[in-house]
């Protein structure tokens, strides 16, 4: 057992101990993960990025947390294994991204030359 899946059992120990997994649908889920990135959002909002960093620590890997734990809740519901979709997804994005094109732009991948 890797991990990311130890984590995942925690969480969901975690949640089933307290009998919650009834308030855990998919759909509520996904609103809980945009809540809590708006959250982890809003410490940065009108302020200097490295100040926050130096001053909310705390605060930045509180939100961090609830974002991924929701997020690791989702893949467990949908028994999708988070290794496997990461891994999938860094592939499509090397082919969206190929370093050749890339490399220190930020342009999206259909603005790519």
């Amino acid at each position: 057992m890797n991990e990311i899946d130890k984590i995942t059992k925690s969480v969901d120990k975690f949640r089933d101990d307290r009998d919650w997994r009834q308030f855990h649908n998919e759909k509520d889920l996904a609103i809980s993960i945009s809540l809590e990135a708006s959250e982890l959002l809003e410490l940065f909002q009108w302020k200097n990025p490295e100040e926050v960093v130096q001053e909310d620590l705390i605060s930045i890997k509180e939100e961090l947390a609830d974002v991924l734990i929701y997020s690791l809740m989702l893949a467990s519901n949908l028994e999708l294994d988070i290794s496997e979709i990461i891994q999938e997804k860094l592939l499509k994005n090397n082919k969206k991204y190929p370093v050749s094109k890339s490399i220190g732009s930020n342009k999206k991948y259909n603005e790519l030359d």
